[in-house]
C-alpha cells in the first residue's frame, strides 16, 4: 500500500476512523508497543478504520497493513543511547502526516505519549478541533538512565519532565493511564484535567491451556521485560543465591536490553551462571510456553504504570512476587497471589522466593487467585471502554464546536470554549 492508496473514508467499514500515534510500535518490544498494537488489532476488529503513525524500526517510511490496521511508518533516525530505537522528529513528521490526516479525516485522534512524532499530532489536533485522547506510559525513569542524566541532576529533569507532560496532556479532551496509581501521578504532578483509569487489558484465554508444564526437577522463577536500569533484573540475580539450594530454584530471563551484558557477568561473578539462563528476544509462541513453564513470575522494576509482563504471567495462573512500587501493587496482592518485597531490598525478596518455592500447595493457590484478579483486565473490556471514551470526545467536541460558533461568544478555539465552559458549571 502506498500513501495514495489510504481506504477512502466512504468505503471504510461502519465504525469510527481512529488515529492512533505512537513513538513505539512492534517490532519494538515493550509494554507501550504492545498495548498500541493490540488496542489497534482490536479496535480494527471491531469494525473501526485503524491508522498508526509511529516511527519507522529501518529508517526508511513504509505503509502495510497488519491485523486489519494501517501502519505507517514514519522515516525515523538512530538514537546514541538505544541501540533499536528510532526518533521520528516532529517537523518533518508533521510534514508527512498532514497530507494523511486531510485524507484519512479522523474522528478521532489518540497518542500513546508526548514526544516528538505525537507532539505533532497533538498540535494538529489542537488546531484541526479534531477531538483528542492521550494515553499516558511514561515516567522519567524510563528515559533518564537511557541518556546518562548523572544523579545529582536527576530530581530536577524529573520535574521538568512532568511539567512537560502535563502541559501536553492539558490539550486533550481525555486522558488515561493504565491504572489508578498512574493517575494518581499524573494528578500529583500538576495535571490540569481529571485522567482516568484504563486497563491496558490483555487476550486472558491466549496465556491459558498451554501444553508445556513446569518442569518437576527445578522451580523456576521468570522475568520477562527489558533488561535496562529501571527494571532492577540484578535484584532477581542477588537473590537466588540466597534462596536454600534444596529448593532447587533457576530463573529464567526472557527480554534484551543495555544492561544484559552487566547481568550476565553478574550471574557468572555470584557463581550461579548455571542457574540464570537469559534467553533474549523470543517468539510470542516461545514466550506463552515461558509463562507456562515457569512456576512464579517476579517484577523487581520500579517505574510500572502497569506491567503487562506481569498481567500475563497471571492469565497464565502464576503466583507474582513484585516491588512494592508504583502500579505494581494493583496486581500482587500480599498473601492472595503473591508478595510484594521493597525496592532494593534482596534479602527481603530472598525471603518471598523462598516462601512461595517452600510450599506447593500454596503456591498453586496463589496461582488460581491471579487467574481471578486478572479477570478484571481482559481485552474486551478495555475495547469497549476505549470505544466509549472516543464517543464521548466527539460528542464533546461537537458540542463545544456549536458553542464557538454562537453569534454572541468571539472566535476562540474549541478548548478555550471547554475551558468556559468548566468555569460557568
Amino acid at each position: 500500500m502506498t500513501w495514495s492508496q489510504v481506504p477512502d473514508r466512504h468505503e471504510a467499514a461502519s465504525g469510527l476512523r481512529i488515529v492512533i500515534g505512537a513513538e513505539t510500535f512492534p517490532p519494538d518490544v515493550n509494554g507501550a508497543a504492545r498495548f498500541t498494537q493490540t488496542l489497534a488489532a482490536g479496535l480494527a476488529s471491531r469494525g473501526h478504520e485503524v491508522h498508526v503513525m509511529c516511527p519507522s524500526p529501518v529508517g526508511r517510511p513504509s505503509v502495510e497493513t497488519v491485523d486489519g490496521v494501517t501502519v505507517h511508518r514514519l522515516k525515523a533516525y538512530r538514537t546514541p543511547f538505544h541501540p533499536s530505537f528510532r526518533l521520528a522528529w516532529p517537523w518533518p513528521s508533521r510534514a508527512t502526516m498532514e497530507p494523511l490526516l486531510a485524507e484519512i479525516k479522523p474522528d478521532v485522534i489518540h497518542t500513546q505519549s508526548h514526544f516528538l512524532l505525537t507532539r505533532a499530532l497533538i498540535w494538529m489536533a489542537e488546531r484541526d478541533n479534531t477531538p483528542l485522547v492521550i494515553t499516558n506510559h511514561f515516567m522519567p525513569e524510563n528515559i533518564l538512565g537511557h541518556v546518562g542524566v548523572p544523579g545529582w541532576l536527576r530530581n530536577a529533569v524529573s520535574k521538568l519532565a512532568w511539567w512537560d507532560v502535563t502541559r501536553e496532556f492539558a490539550k486533550a479532551d481525555i486522558v488515561t493511564a493504565p491504572t489508578p496509581r498512574a493517575v494518581q501521578l499524573l494528578m500529583d504532578n500538576g495535571l490540569s484535567l481529571q485522567a482516568r483509569a484504563i486497563s491496558c487489558g490483555i487476550d486472558i484465554d491466549r496465556y491459558q491451556n498451554r501444553p508445556v508444564s513446569p518442569d518437576p526437577q527445578h522451580r523456576t522463577v521468570l522475568f520477562v521485560g527489558r533488561l535496562d536500569e529501571e527494571k532492577r533484573v540484578h535484584e532477581l540475580i542477588r537473590a537466588l543465591p540466597l534462596i536454600p539450594a534444596e529448593l532447587n530454584v533457576r530463573a529464567e530471563i526472557v527480554g534484551d536490553g543495555s544492561k544484559r551484558e552487566a547481568l550476565e557477568q553478574l550471574a557468572g561473578q555470584l557463581g550461579i551462571a548455571d542457574r540464570v539462563r537469559f534467553r533474549g528476544f523470543i517468539s510470542d509462541e516461545d514466550l506463552l510456553d515461558a509463562y507456562a513453564a515457569s512456576d512464579a513470575f517476579c517484577m523487581p522494576g520500579i517505574a510500572e504504570l502497569q506491567s503487562i509482563a506481569t498481567m500475563e504471567a497471571m492469565a497464565a495462573g502464576k503466583p507474582v512476587v513484585a516491588a512494592d512500587a508504583m502500579a505494581l501493587p494493583h496486581l500482587a496482592r500480599p498473601g492472595r497471589n503473591g508478595w510484594l518485597f521493597p525496592p532494593g531490598n534482596v534479602p527481603t525478596l530472598a525471603a518471598r522466593l523462598t516462601q512461595l518455592f517452600s510450599d506447593d500447595a500454596e503456591r498453586e493457590r496463589m496461582g488460581k487467585e491471579s487467574l481471578a484478579i486478572i479477570g478484571a483486565h481482559g481485552m474486551n473490556t478495555t475495547l469497549e471502554t476505549f470505544e466509549g471514551v472516543y464517543r464521548e470526545a466527539i460528542n464533546e467536541s461537537r458540542r463545544l464546536t456549536r458553542l464557538s460558533d454562537h453569534p454572541r461568544l468571539p472566535e476562540q478555539s474549541r478548548r478555550s470554549s471547554r475551558e468556559r465552559a468548566e468555569r460557568s458549571a
